[in-house]
């Protein structure tokens, strides 16, 4: 498994579109927000909406705004609707990829190894993501600051 820029951007994308609420954000904003290019992000939200994670909103202040509420995205739908099958290994979505399927000593390390990406991002909903970018954006201690 490898998540390519479509995943990372597309999760990236789509906390800036939640940050906005009800309120459409353009693909153009989103792409200088995040250093982005807004062609790729339109191929992006093309199967964004399609999925229906995101509706589209035309006009002369449209754009994009989240289809569900934030805590019903998940980050692992997300990923597989971008991605496809996350799995490591071919044999693990389909059992004819490998004449060795079910006699090969390493197919329970790659099962573990694609249960545990499952679990942590089956976890986290987008609204996860949201509060910790928000958390990001908390200013830091002074430095005189002291914990004591």
């Amino acid at each position: 498994m490898w998540v390519s820029t479509k995943a990372q951007y597309g999760m990236r994308a789509l906390v800036e579109i939640a940050l906005s609420g009800d309120r459409p954000t353009s693909l153009k904003t989103v792409a200088d927000r995040q250093g982005l290019s807004q062609q790729y992000l339109e191929q992006i939200f093309a199967v964004l909406r399609r999925a229906g994670f995101v509706e589209s909103v035309r006009g002369a202040h449209g754009g994009y705004r989240v289809a569900r509420p934030l805590d019903q995205v998940v980050a692992l739908d997300v990923v597989e609707a971008l991605e496809g099958s996350l799995a490591p290994v071919a044999c693990l979505d389909d059992e004819d990829a490998c004449e060795r399927t079910g006699q090969c000593s390493t197919e329970p390390l790659w099962r573990d190894v694609d249960d545990a990406v499952r679990r942590v991002l089956g976890a986290a909903t987008l609204a996860d993501l949201v509060r910790r970018r928000d958390l990001l954006q908390i200013e830091p201690l002074p430095a005189s600051f002291s914990a004591t």
